[in-house]
């Protein structure tokens, strides 16, 4: 379908970004051709990193003259391969458009590039009394356009919502090199069609993002953290609905089975966590606010809401290093499982109140697939992250019977009205399940969208569906 890449085309790239920004060799392609999703690989033709958004501009507008398809990339943290390129063609990244081009504290707003890395961001905010919630657990390394392409989201969504929630106005490069902005820097704005909306968890397939506008709030002042012990995961999940009839909204509510924090403490080599005998799971919960007695009010309030469960000792925070490293246990749990085992992480969604409900399913289904699956992440906003390990299951099992047992989960998530991706997006990986909750008509209409953006279907093709 696609145009193979030949030497006039590298040399006009060259002209484009410059000799050294235009990689062919085998040590970046073996590089650019992979990213967090299994042990997925895809080889590009060639590496190009652009630094501004004409350069942009220029690349997209020769590849759709030329039939050739570009695949932008960010960090290639991504779990769900939408930054694999699956035909060849250009790999486009976005590590050199790396700038925070201001932070106006008077309107609380910030504009940056999408090559920014989401933590460095948050923290250049937190020196000026700002605030950007977003946190998803690759936030030391993920950048802010991939969080853009998948419309992220990480702990913090519970209380502050996703990247959707922040974006004011985005400058895209449209497949044919067209520069347009999608909306106003504003906090209202009634303008015409809400193309900004439309872009943000677009997986990079309309258009590529150059600059963000972002809106901002003020940084609260303290949080307290609480770590509960369950004796059953099913409790733990059902402890989710009555802490927020408690009337309390926390800034996390994260769930973690027992195996899940097993796995990261051996893989920090950090134990200094006691678990004991009974406990199942853990749910891991932040208050954040600017009143410290109004929080631990808060945390009293919680923990009465969970006496008609069995729990264990409730762990309070009590410093900052120990906060960060329970934390750092919850963040680094996809890393920790995929150190175990080949594995494919399932990022499902239900309204909150169903968890229990998906909990059973998910245990009941692996046991008829013959898998083990390792649960944890937003329970307040009832995204539950399921890595399922290769493990024992033979190649006949892991390759062929398992998609029957995740489209069993899938079709039984969507009986929940819940939802197949609740923040990696659909990706490469996702893509043959979305007729399970879109409809013929639905998926032809998103799929004129994209013909719309991109009628030559070069950019990021492969992705979202066949």
């Amino acid at each position: 379908m696609y145009t193979n890449i030949n030497k006039s085309h590298i040399e006009k790239l060259v002209e484009i970004s410059g000799q050294n920004n235009v990689l062919t060799d085998t040590e970046n392609i073996e590089k650019y051709g992979k990213d967090e999703t299994e042990d997925l690989f895809y080889a590009p033709e060639v590496i190009i990193k652009p630094e501004t958004t004409d350069e942009v501009s220029k690349i997209m507008a020769f590849c759709n003259s030329n039939n050739i398809c570009v695949t932008p990339r960010g960090a290639g943290t991504g779990l769900s391969g939408g930054a694999l390129p699956v035909h060849g063609g250009i790999c486009l990244s976005t590590e050199r458009m790396n700038k925070i081009l201001e932070i106006d504290e008077h309107n609380f707003q910030a504009t940056v590039e999408p090559g920014v890395i989401t933590q460095v961001f948050q923290e250049s905010l937190e020196t000026k009394g700002l605030f950007y919630p977003p946190d998803p657990a690759s936030k030391g390394s993920c950048f802010i356009g991939g969080n853009i392409a998948e419309n992220s989201g990480g702990p913090k969504a519970v209380k502050y919502g996703v990247v959707k929630d922040y974006v004011l106005n985005l400058e895209v490069v449209l497949p044919d090199g067209n520069i347009i902005w999608t909306g106003a820097n504003v906090l209202k704005n009634s303008t015409g069609y809400n193309i900004t909306q439309l872009i943000v968890g677009s997986e990079g397939t309309l258009g590529v993002v150059t600059k963000i506008v972002f809106r901002l709030i003020p940084k609260p002042k303290h949080d307290v953290l609480m770590l509960v012990p369950f004796n059953k995961l099913h409790d733990a999940c059902k402890a989710v609905e009555k802490i927020f009839r408690s009337g309390v909204t926390p800034s996390g509510l994260e769930l973690m089975e027992r195996d899940a924090i097993e796995y990261a403490m051996a893989f920090l080599n950090d134990h200094s966590l006691s678990l004991e005998n009974e406990t199942n799971a853990h749910l891991l919960i932040e208050l954040d606010g600017n009143d410290q007695n109004i929080l631990f009010n808060d945390a009293e309030t919680i923990t009465n809401s969970l006496n008609e469960f069995e729990h264990g000792e409730i762990l309070f925070a009590d410093n900052s290093k120990q906060k960060e490293t329970l934390w750092k246990l919850r963040r680094c749990i996809g890393e920790a499982v995929k150190a175990q085992s080949i594995y494919k992480e399932e990022d499902t969604v239900v309204p909150r109140a169903k968890l229990p409900e998906l909990i059973i399913k998910v245990k009941e289904i692996g046991e008829k697939y013959n898998f083990k699956s390792i649960c944890y992440g937003h329970a307040g906003d009832g995204n539950l992250h399921i890595n399922i390990l290769k493990g024992n299951m033979t190649d006949d099992e892991w390759n062929n019977q398992l998609k029957d047992g995740i489209k069993e989960l899938f079709e039984f998530v969507y009986s929940l009205n819940g939802t197949i991706s609740g923040e990696h997006g659909i990706g490469l990986v996702q893509k043959d399940y979305m007729p399970i909750v879109f409809n013929e008509t639905e998926l032809e209409l998103m799929k004129g969208l994209k013909k719309l953006f991109d009628p030559n279907m070069i950019l990021n093709p492969g992705k979202i569906w066949n």
